[in-house]
């Protein structure tokens, strides 16, 4: 079974091709930066990535992410990209300096074929790093330690950080209800 994957992020494209992989499933990449619109929740901005993104007849698959700092009101949730870009992992920790470092990463995942749409959640809770620790990962990797653990998303191996991660999680159940609607 082939799907494609549309984004304009080659690191969202191994994990989620990594993630696929023991379900069967063959990850292709349509290389474009879709519109993210103002919007509150991530499934709202994934229903908007699926609609840009669909094609006839093609299985599309869609993901958008954020981390919500429980101190700052759950900013920059889903705003996580144009903070990054913006200010970047630093300016964010300074956002958070001297406040608690608790935070979750959440992560939205879409499947569209035709008329059918599927959705999956992945959250992972934890805490804000002091400053960036690692070389590994994406995003805000390098400031993110999930519960449970001393290392961030960003020192973990690949595999590591597919078990625990927001889009792992929402990635292995998309990955599931795909199969289960196809009949692989």
């Amino acid at each position: 079974m082939d799907v494609t994957f549309v984004t304009s992020n080659p690191g969202k494209l191994a994990e989620v091709r990594r993630i696929f992989r023991p379900y069967g499933i063959q990850v292709g990449w349509s290389q474009q930066e879709l519109p993210e619109p103002q919007a509150e929740r991530l499934e709202d901005v994934v229903r908007a990535k699926l609609a840009a993104a669909a094609r006839a007849g093609s299985g599309v698959v869609v993901e958008d992410s954020g981390m919500f700092v429980r101190a700052l009101g759950g900013f920059p949730g889903v705003y996580s990209r144009y903070v990054l870009d913006t200010i970047g992992l630093d300016g964010v920790l300074r956002l958070a300096h001297g406040r608690s470092r608790a935070v979750q990463f959440r992560a939205v995942a879409g499947y569209r074929r035709g008329r059918t749409e599927l959705y999956a959640t992945g959250t992972v809770q934890g805490t804000l790093a002091t400053r960036p620790r690692g070389a590994n990962g994406l995003g805000y990797d390098p400031i993110f330690v999930p519960t449970g653990e001393r290392r961030t998303f960003a020192q973990m191996d690949p595999a590591a950080k597919d078990a625990r991660s927001h889009r792992g999680r929402a990635m292995r159940s998309l990955a599931r209800k795909i199969r289960a609607l196809e009949g692989t």
